[in-house]
Parts: structure tokens; C-alpha cells; sequence
């Protein structure tokens, strides 16, 4: 198992005080190093998720990053894919310290997803990390290709758009106990109905939020950590597996197959079974993904009553996206990976500053995203400290 020392995040937010990408990452680490104990002079690799070149300006941030950190002689890379880019950084640290190359990793996650650029660019964008040649230039968006997956979905799961609201109804007011959040509201279905259409069945409020922010985590094995850090949570499996590109050619269009596979690796890598899991925050980026994606990570088996039985609202035996997932704390690409496995670490330690911090943590918590129409897919999973 691999120590997670140091867990912290910036507001999730649309960003108007001339601050940038690296203001924010410098933060992000400042606050998870202080809270491992550790100095940047222990910090052997960093490894930075940042989905777009566009979003920075920047091409090599890891190497601009690591010098603006002071950390000096570290190794430093980039990890990029997509929407799980922030989770597969997580997964590059805890791989490097496995495998006996570093001891001391330290994660950042970031991007400028709000302010830099206009929201039609975003979109652009967005339709160019599908295939670029067959979506991003023909003009197909990403919230066309996710409204066509949940029709099938939701057609074969007897699904409609109360289901929809439900999950933007509760994600948007656990955000509003979390005051690192961009959009805690109190929605009602009539609001989210009339709201403007975007891709049939999905409105806008169904959708996630352009934002910015960062998000950092300190990694080590047992060996490495502080004393005052030796029973802090673990990740004990990871997990990833990538889908066909296209919707077209997949077998079962409507699921996220690449969840399964991600899933059962990182089962499989801790010895946990999906019902061992009492705690998730999974990739929401339009209110039916959530849905599918707990199909497709196997923790659920009827995801339209369990969400109607409030399994998974805040005091259900599975809470998912207490933080507000990307629909309520925000989605700044690169750092919604690594926030989520900070939530999850902060969570299991019953440390998170959320309104919505279990009074009886969990033992075992998941972490989720994927990049494309879960193309590619990210899995972790995080065990309370004192777990064997």
C-alpha cells in the first residue's frame, strides 16, 4: 500500500483576480506538503496532470512547476488523459514508489478549464480529445456524444429524466456544504427543466461547469512517512483500461465497459470487492455519466432505485460525490483526478472540511474519472490506515 501523507485542494472556481494555473498549483502543494510534515528536500518525483497545452500556455509545466516548488534535483513528468489525467498521475506515483523508484512523490493536478479561455474554444477543444478527425473537426460536441450513450442507457435501464434531476438536485446541495465548491445551489426539477437544451435529454443544468483550481497529494510507502503520518489512508489498487474511441464501435454503447475492467484491476490489486466500498466520488461530468458510472464500476445493481432508495445521498450506505462531485466543486480537468482522491483520503481520515464529513468514515472509499465517453478509464480505491 502507498501512504497518502498530504491531501489538499483550492476553491474549484471560475478565477478574476489575475492569478494563474501556477499560483494555484503552488498552493495546492504548499498546503498538502504541510500537512505530510515533510520538506520539499524529501520529495524524490513530481508528477503534474494537466489535460491541455492550450489551457496553460505551457508545454513542459512539470519541469516550470517543480522549479517554482523548490524542489530541486526531483524528477519530474507530465501525465495526460483527458478527463481521468489527474487520476492517472495518481496511479504514476503510487507505480513509482512500488516499483522502488522514488519514495516520496508528491501529485498536482491543474488546469485553467474557466478563464483563460472562451467557453466556445473549451468546447472546440473538448471535441478534439475524442477523435479529432471524425468528432472535434466535424463540429460533434462532447455533450452530444454523452447525451447519446445515456439515451441507449437510459432506454435499457428504464431511466428518464427524473433521474437526471435527482442526481443534479443532490450533487449541487452536497456542494453547498463545501466551501471549496463552484456551484452549490438548491435546485428544484421544475429549474433544472426549463433550463436551456443543450443536447437532448441533457440541459444545462445537468452539466458540469467550466472551472479552475488545483489539487495536490504527498505519496510514500509506509517506510517513508512521518511518524505522525504512519496511519494516515492508503491507496491499496489502482486500476485503468481504455474503451474503443468511437461510440459506434463499441458492443454496448450505453455502458462504460472500460469502468468494469478498471474496476476488477484495482479489486483484484487490494483483494476488495466493489461492496467492501462505503464511500465513492466518481466522474459526473453530465448527470447521467454518474449513473453509468456506477453501473459500470459494479457498486451498483439497480442504479435508478438506489438512487430513488437514497443509497447514494449523504446518509445512504453509499454516498457518492459528497464533495459535489464535478457538478457542484467544479471540473478543472487536470485536478478533478487528484481532488477526488483527496476527498477520498480526507474523508476516510474524517478530516474533510465538507459540511458533509462522515461522523463514521468508511473503510474503504473509491476514487473515479475517465477521459472521452469513458474512453479512458482511471480507478482507485483508499483504505482507512489502520486497514490490512
Amino acid at each position: 500500500m502507498v501512504i497518502v501523507a498530504g491531501a489538499a485542494q483550492t476553491p474549484f472556481n471560475r478565477r478574476k483576480d489575475n492569478s494563474s494555473f501556477r499560483d494555484w498549483a503552488a498552493e495546492a502543494f504548499d498546503a498538502a506538503l504541510d500537512m505530510s510534515g515533510m520538506d520539499t528536500a524529501d520529495i524524490d518525483l513530481l508528477v503534474v496532470a494537466s489535460e491541455s497545452d492550450f489551457f496553460t500556455l505551457q508545454l513542459n509545466p512539470a519541469s516550470v512547476l517543480g522549479t517554482d516548488f523548490g524542489l530541486d534535483h526531483a524528477a519530474t513528468m507530465r501525465v495526460e488523459g483527458g478527463g481521468a489525467s489527474g487520476q492517472l498521475a495518481v496511479h504514476a506515483g503510487v507505480h513509482a514508489i512500488l516499483s522502488g523508484q522514488a519514495a516520496r512523490v508528491a501529485i498536482v493536478g491543474v488546469d485553467p478549464s474557466a478563464s483563460h479561455l472562451s467557453g466556445d474554444a473549451i468546447r472546440n477543444l473538448y471535441g478534439y480529445s475524442f477523435d479529432a478527425w471524425s468528432d472535434g473537426m466535424t463540429g460533434v460536441t462532447a455533450t452530444a456524444l454523452y447525451a447519446l450513450s445515456w439515451q441507449i442507457f437510459a432506454d435499457d435501464n428504464g431511466l428518464d429524466a427524473t433521474h437526471l434531476a435527482a442526481v443534479t438536485i443532490q450533487n449541487r446541495a452536497n456542494a453547498m456544504k463545501n466551501d471549496k465548491a463552484h456551484l452549490g445551489r438548491a435546485h428544484t426539477t421544475e429549474e433544472i427543466e426549463q433550463s436551456p437544451a443543450i443536447a437532448s435529454p441533457y440541459r444545462r443544468l445537468h452539466c458540469s461547469p467550466l472551472s479552475d483550481g488545483a489539487a495536490a497529494l504527498i505519496l510514500c510507502g509506509p517506510g517513508a512517512a512521518p511518524m505522525s503520518r504512519r496511519t494516515a489512508p492508503r491507496i491499496c489498487g489502482t486500476g485503468a483500461a481504455t474503451d474503443a474511441v468511437h461510440l459506434g464501435a463499441r458492443p454496448q454503447k450505453g455502458r462504460f465497459e472500460a469502468k468494469t475492467v478498471s474496476m476488477k484491476r484495482a479489486c483484484k490489486q487490494s483483494g476488495i470487492r466493489p461492496q467492501d466500498i462505503g464511500l465513492a466520488e466518481v466522474y459526473d461530468s453530465y448527470a447521467g455519466a454518474q449513473l453509468q458510472a456506477l453501473d459500470g464500476l459494479g457498486i451498483s445493481d439497480d442504479v435508478g432505485r438506489e438512487l430513488r432508495d437514497g443509497r447514494f445521498a449523504p446518509d445512504g450506505s453509499l454516498p457518492v460525490n459528497l464533495s459535489g462531485g464535478m457538478m457542484g466543486l467544479g471540473a478543472p480537468v487536470g485536478a478533478i483526478g487528484v481532488g477526488q482522491t483527496a476527498n477520498c483520503a480526507l474523508f476516510l481520515e474524517g478530516r474533510n472540511e465538507s459540511g458533509l464529513q462522515p461522523e463514521t468514515p468508511p473503510a474503504y472509499a473509491l476514487a473515479d474519472t475517465h477521459g472521452g465517453i469513458c474512453t479512458t478509464a482511471a480507478v482507485t480505491l483508499l483504505a482507512q490506515g489502520d486497514a490490512k
